[in-house]
């Protein structure tokens, strides 16, 4: 806890010092906390069927944004469409009922969703993994800047390898190695991946904890399950990506050439090597293939003086869809996840249509495809409608928790980008004070769609009240975010109740959302990233 109080501490000294000269617009409108409750309500109706791409739920969702912006009076966003079209391929994939793990001592099977999970992204009918050889792989991770490289010494070719999920850094003792506590984009399960087909591997296995995942099981089971989707590409492709319970994975180091070995604290070891595990793994996928296309929504409202310079506003519209019944109910409404930040661009874009014109270009994309990868926010990197260039910042809002006005703005990526200023500028005015994520072990800033518009070196906001309400206590927040994290994430619990429902601390942060665009949208100022900041370059 100490450490936390330190960082507020820290933060609020160094902001003491920044020039507060320059007020934000005496003439801002009230975003309006009816129009936020009205759309979550609607989009996290059972109508809209959880809103997963290539289903009824998307051709309800993107139309229902296209009217409402037009309602608003938006302008289409992509020439004369409001519609961008975002190709992607279906893949619903049935695995074996069994994952066998076989060795000279003892074979043994594991069960689909009790033990593990198996997915591809290779678009064929039937991919497996046949007696493939499994090679514990430390952290799976090849960083150069870092001396470090997990694949070292194996011709990975038709073997399989069995990683742990974050990074060396994660409750390390020696806070230099890696970034501590603070999750690189090595720790996420889509690197994983990326890096074992880059090594040529036939198939990755990651070991699921908790805490270093910072889900449970359970969103294994429900995110891992089902159709899913994928943008085809020329970058190698794994047969068999997929997961196991921390528990199966003792259950297979108990067995293997690593018996009474800690497996863990090997893979610390900067000097690590892969360790074949004289274990080989057999599972199959069968494949039902389909090629369609889903749709980012994009509206703008253009500026005087310089419409040809943007600030984004973003938000994820799809959610998980319709699954296997749970006490009775099989839809995946998402009101937090992520209603909330798709009811935050109608109402944003409503504010900014009663504010007076701005100089720049104002646009709202709600994307498609995040949860499935940030599929929408990649396709419109790869395929940019406004030029980055000329894009002066993006806004992302994902997830807006619902308990009330927040004393903090928890900046997720903080002291990435002179965003920070603007954020902690409109802070001040709430009466409000900015923090670093508290969490940042949990690799939040590589998980919405706001790290796409960074890659192409945007500088991008991310950000919301998490931490310490104007009504609630730090311990009584954390409970009310550790219950969320633990049963209504990508659960179908994740519901709208108006009794319960609290639109207040949503409202106000859409509203510092709108006061730092507003800001934007009538200077002449490009925010830029800070020296250090991995996503300058991009920017250059």
């Amino acid at each position: 806890m100490m450490k936390k109080y330190l960082n507020i501490l820290v933060v609020t000294v160094l902001f003491s010092g920044c020039d507060n000269n320059k007020k934000l617009d005496t003439n801002i409108v009230e975003v309006n906390q009816t129009t936020i409750g009205n759309h979550i309500e609607r989009l996290a109706s059972d109508e809209f069927l959880g809103r997963k791409p290539f289903t009824e739920g998307e051709v309800k969702t993107v139309n229902y944004l296209k009217n409402e912006f037009e309602k608003l009076g938006l302008l289409p966003g992509n020439g004369e469409s409001f519609f961008q079209a975002v190709p992607m391929v279906e893949i619903d994939g049935t695995p074996s009922e069994h994952m066998t793990i076989s060795g000279k001592n003892k074979s043994f099977d594991l069960a689909y969703l009790k033990d593990f999970v198996a997915t591809t992204n290779k678009t064929v009918t039937e991919v497996s993994l046949e007696n493939s050889e499994l090679v514990f792989a430390g952290y799976g991770i090849v960083a150069p800047e870092y001396g470090w490289n997990d694949y070292e010494g194996i011709d990975w070719k038709g073997k399989t390898a069995v990683v742990l999920i974050n990074d060396p850094g994660f409750k390390a003792t020696d806070s230099t190695l890696f970034k501590g506590n603070e999750m690189t984009y090595y720790g996420r399960w889509t690197y994983k991946y990326e890096e074992a087909a880059r090594q040529g591997a036939a198939g990755v296995i990651i070991i699921h904890e908790t805490e270093p995942a910072s889900y449970g099981w359970n969103v294994i089971e429900s995110s891992w399950s089902g159709a899913r989707l994928v943008i085809e590409s020329d970058s190698p492709l794994l047969a068999v990506e997929s997961w196991v319970s921390n528990e199966s994975a003792q259950k297979m180091f108990d067995v293997s050439a690593m018996k009474g070995q800690d497996y863990k604290t090997i893979a610390h070891d900067k000097n690590f090597q892969p360790i074949p595990l004289d274990l080989n793994v057999s599972v199959s996928i069968e494949n039902k293939i389909k090629k369609d296309i889903s749709k980012n929504v994009v509206a703008m409202i253009p500026g005087t003086d310089q419409k040809d310079e943007f600030i984004i506003y973003s938000a994820h519209w799809d959610h998980l869809g319709v699954g296997k019944p749970i006490k009775g109910d099989s839809i995946y409404n998402g009101a937090v996840d992520n209603a909330t930040g798709t009811a935050g661009l109608l109402a944003i874009a409503e504010a900014f249509k009663k504010s007076k014109p701005t100089k720049r270009s104002i646009v709202f994309i709600a994307l498609t495809g995040e949860e499935q990868g940030l599929l929408g926010s990649a396709y419109y990197a790869a395929h940019p409608i406004f030029d980055p260039e000329k894009t002066v910042a993006n806004i992302n809002m994902d997830a807006i928790a619902n308990l009330g006005e927040m004393k903090d703005l928890t900046i997720t990526g903080y002291g990435q980008s002179e965003m920070d200023e603007y954020a902690n500028e409109a802070a001040e005015e709430q009466k409000r004070y900015v923090i670093p994520d508290p969490e940042a072990e949990k690799g939040y800033f590589f998980r919405s769609d706001h790290f796409n518009f960074a890659k192409i070196g945007i500088p991008a906001l991310y950000a919301a009240g998490t931490y310490e309400g104007f009504n609630n206590s730090i311990e009584e927040v954390k409970a009310f975010n550790d219950n969320y994290g633990a049963f209504k994430y990508h659960q179908v619990s994740d519901n709208y109740d108006a009794k319960t429902f609290e639109l207040s601390g949503i409202r106000l942060d859409l509203q510092l959302f709108y006061n730092v665009g507003l800001k934007l949208s009538n200077e002449d100022y490009f925010p830029k990233w800070y020296d250090g900041s991995e996503f300058k370059v991009a920017r250059k």
